[in-house]
């Protein structure tokens, strides 16, 4: 044989040898790619959760294919903005196939034997009973407003202003829930979980689906903190005066480090579901805080990913992230933000790629793997003594769930963030443990496969010191499976518009009003009201919005689309408190008498699911800001800010004339006008008259109030309920009140009447929006008068509006008498007794109920000030036509 003979057998041998090294070593991604693994995310639609989402949907579907998509309701998003939100990025991408549960109204018996059928998840599991209206013991250490719930329910302004919208929405009592979602995706084959917000929707569906469990392949969990040490707010060697905050702390709730420096907000938000979890025998990998504190967003890779936007999924994950950098509270975000739950994808997808989640081989390409023995604590030492905090024990023969007495869970349980408990003398770091991902030996310990710390780059020359980096920003800006279009692009001739009155017509204006609002359906249909109402008449000159009433403070972006439809894009909007007058501004001791499922605020916040049928205005909540106002820094648009209620209030009064004089309505909690009494001391000056909506005054004929979720409170009203104190020093102040309490407003409260007036009534755009809306809420009592049963309320606050307007027209009769507002007790907040000594008010008696229904159906289907853009397909169709 010649020598080219040899060479060329050895040669061909070779790559025999080769090929069948590449496919035996490739086999389970062949099998992957006959069989994609299938993954179901559950996520509470934080800005790293929706940057985890989009790397998935950006991996190969004949390897990865992302089956569902289920909310984590009380973390760090309003479940109502948060499935909204992920409707339109999967719009975006092209993948309406996605399955998307939220919410669910079952509820746990108190002893723990059943749990009913689609729990929502919007309450940890130790305060689950029958209702979603509940306590909020871990999520208040979540902010509510600025950095925490209102930001990310907008994602900051951008989602509104980037993303494209679709046909789905939330549909009351059509939208799959959680526990359906997640039974049809796990029993139609083998799952992979992957778990980046609360754990409490997995906990329950292991907890009433134990025959499924095979079906889960592995858990992917983004939390805890095991050997981590948090380098954010650490001291300088120099300094001597520095006082360290979390710096060293295995945790990272940054609203809470003086009680409990162990935990990690995703574990936190339900420690026992979390638990429940970790100690289900499914394989688990962990991507704690160890791993993600070495990955924080450095300024090489923010300018890195500024250079690399080729897809419209990559200029919405940058552009997030650089909204977040511009607000960011001090000049530490390089070091302080880090690639949480979308580095817990790089790692999962690199361990599933390379089937180490089956073979137990810890090799990862992104992340150095270690296995540990942890569990999740969920109460404190001493355990079995009953101090009260605990309700799986307290009051209870037999403890909740059939725990054990004396057990882990038998301790002291965080109360609040400033517990006494948890306190530590002459410290700034508290000693409690709830929800931290301990490391243990013994009966508790769970073997887990974690993360230890994120892998360096192995390209040297790269500016990207993590191999994450690189592929993050790699997949994002794949052209295969990319973003369709953005909401600009969506449309050949898209353009915003602002719709204003002609201020070249010289009419006379009416009197001068300010709406403040809570956001509920009704008032967005006293709104419309007033808006409609001839401006000789009522002149709207702004709105104040409370953000502790029935809708979540990310709804005022309804306001605006509103406005907008009606051609008043002039009216300012100022967004209000958050909590109620004298409490906490993390917490929720009011508010938390609302439902949050349906019925409450999934509802409110999107407006039954009609908010979308609207036209989108160009104005939205935004984040920018500027040093002028406070902020750290100005972002790009700083003169989109989104005003304040008091600043709107200033604006207001700095244009009266000296004898000009105001008129407020209110439809929610009064905190924003008792907030205003107390800043401004002309404010009364100026206050012509105040028609409150709210209230039952209690005059011996035993009037029953309506605030159904607190038992022991028979005689309140809402609205005086959500803020008593702020509904004590307004009715009680030396204003002109005028009241329309619950008894008028139950006269104003048939459907079918309403609904019969507007059916015979002229038709406008917002009269069939009014219809629409009112017909829906209608349908929903009769199809569920169990979780429907109190839609009277929001049909009944429409009054204070038609009063203000046509008070004359409806007979209107008054009564006037001395009033105090009852505080101080759980029992009484917000009561409104008849006191010799008190206030003198004048209250709404009785009225012409018919004229009333005609007067509200005839003046929104006048033709006049009627809307100047009546839809959201109406809008879509002016942006699909060139402009003339």
């Amino acid at each position: 044989m010649g020598m080219n003979s040899v060479k060329g057998s050895a040669l061909l041998l070779v790559a025999l040898v080769m090929a069948m090294s590449f496919f035996l070593g490739r086999k389970n991604c062949m099998v992957m790619a006959k069989h994609p693994r299938r993954i179901l995310l559950d996520t509470d639609v934080d800005t790293d959760d929706f940057f985890a989402l989009l790397y998935i949907l950006k991996q190969n579907r004949s390897e990865f294919d992302l089956k569902a998509v289920t909310i984590s309701a009380n973390a760090w998003s309003e479940a109502g903005h948060a499935v909204n939100h992920v409707y339109d990025l999967l719009y975006m991408m092209n993948r309406d196939d996605v399955a998307v549960g939220v919410g669910g109204d079952g509820g746990i018996s108190d002893d723990g034997s059943i749990i009913f059928p689609n729990v929502g998840g919007f309450l940890p599991l130790i305060e689950q009973g029958m209702s979603t209206a509940g306590d909020c013991r871990y999520r208040q250490a979540i902010p509510v407003g600025s950095r925490g719930r209102l930001d990310i329910g907008t994602n900051y302004g951008l989602r509104r202003s980037f993303l494209p919208q679709g046909k789905r929405r939330y549909v009351p009592l059509h939208q799959p829930t959680v526990q359906r979602v997640m039974l049809e995706t796990i029993s139609a084959g083998p799952t992979t979980l992957f778990l980046i917000g609360s754990h409490t929707n997995v906990a329950l569906f292991l907890m009433t689906n134990p025959r499924w469990k095979k079906s889960i392949e592995h858990i992917y969990i983004m939390g805890g903190g095991i050997r981590s040490e948090n380098p954010i707010g650490c001291c300088p060697d120099y300094s001597s005066s520095c006082i360290p905050l979390q710096c060293g702390d295995h945790g990272n709730l940054f609203t809470a480090y003086a009680t409990n420096p162990f935990a990690e907000f995703n574990i936190f938000s339900d420690p026992f579901a979390a638990y429940q979890v970790f100690h289900s025998g499914i394989p688990i990998t962990l991507v704690p805080l160890d791993a993600t504190n070495t990955i924080p967003i450095n300024e090489e890779f923010f300018r890195v990913f500024q250079q690399r936007q080729e897809t419209f999924e990559a200029q919405y994950c940058f552009r997030s992230l650089k909204i977040i950098r511009d607000t960011w509270s001090d000049d530490h975000f390089y070091t302080s933000y880090f690639m949480w739950d979308s580095f817990l994808s790089g790692v999962a997808i690199s361990s599933m790629r390379d089937g180490n989640d089956r073979n137990g081989d810890d090799d990862n390409e992104f992340a150095v793997m270690e296995y540990l023995n942890v569990t999740v604590v969920t109460s404190n030492a001493p355990f079995g003594v009953d101090d009260g905090s605990n309700p799986f024990f307290h009051g209870r023969a037999v403890p909740k769930f059939d725990l054990q007495n004396g057990g882990v869970h038998s301790g002291h349980v965080q109360a609040g963030l400033r517990d006494p408990f948890c306190l530590v003398n002459a410290s700034t770091k508290g000693k409690c443990q709830d929800g931290y991902t301990k490391e243990v030996t013994g009966s508790e310990a769970v073997q887990v496969r974690v993360a230890k710390e994120a892998k360096p780059n192995r390209d040297s020359n790269s500016p990207l010191n993590r191999q994450f980096f690189q592929s993050f920003l790699d997949a994002l800006n794949l052209r295969p499976q990319s973003g369709k279009f953005s909401l600009a692009r969506q449309f050949p001739f898209y353009r915003e518009m602002f719709y204003k009155p002609n201020s070249s017509l010289s009419r006379t204006r009416g009197k001068a009003v300010v709406f403040d609002m809570d956001m509920s359906a009704g008032d967005f249909l006293a709104l419309i009201y007033l808006l409609k109402a001839p401006i000789e008449t009522i002149n709207l000159m702004g709105i104040l919005v409370s953000g502790n009433g029935w809708a979540t403070a990310a709804t005022v972006d309804i306001i605006y689309d509103v406005l907008h439809m009606m051609g008043r894009d002039d009216i300012p909007v100022g967004l209000g408190n958050f909590t109620a007058l004298g409490t906490p501004v993390l917490g929720c001791q009011y508010v938390k008498a609302i439902p949050q499922g349906s019925g409450g605020l999934l509802d409110s916040d999107t407006l039954y699911g009609l908010a979308r049928s609207l036209p989108r205005s160009p104005r939205r909540y935004t984040a920018e800001n500027s040093c002028k106002f406070g902020a750290p820094r100005n972002t790009d648009h700083p003169t989109l800010r989104q005003t304040l209620a008091v600043e709107v209030w200033e604006h207001i009064t700095r244009a009266l004339g000296p004898t000009d004089k105001l008129t407020l309505l209110t439809n929610g909690p009064l905190t924003n006008l008792a907030s205003i009494i107390d800043q401004d001391r002309d404010a009364t000056r100026v206050i012509q008259d105040v028609y409150v909506v709210g209230g039952q005054v209690m005059d011996g004929r035993n009037k029953r109030g309506n605030v159904f979720t607190v038992p022991a409170n028979k005689f309140a009203e809402f609205n005086m309920f959500l803020d008593p104190l702020a509904a004590k020093k307004v009715m009680e102040s030396n204003l002109s009140i005028t009241l329309i309490p619950l008894g008028a407003q139950k006269r104003a409260a048939s459907f079918v009447r309403m609904l019969r007036s507007l059916k015979i009534a002229e038709k406008t755009p917002e009269s069939n929006f009014a219809q629409q809306l009112l017909l829906l809420l209608n349908q929903l009592v009769l199809k569920n008068p169990k979780l429907y049963r109190h839609m009277d309320i929001f049909l009944g606050e429409i009054l204070g509006a038609v009063v203000l307007v046509d008070q004359g027209k409806l007979n209107a009769r008054m009564q006037i008498k001395p009033i105090a507002v009852l505080t101080g007790d759980l029992s009484r907040d917000g009561q409104i007794a008849v006191d010799r000594n008190g206030k003198l008010v004048h209250i709404l008696d009785n009225f012409d109920s018919q004229e009333y229904y005609e007067q509200f159906a005839n003046l929104l289907g006048e033709k006049q000030q009627s809307a100047v853009i009546g839809s959201f397909d109406e809008q879509k169709r002016i942006w699909s036509t060139p402009p003339k």
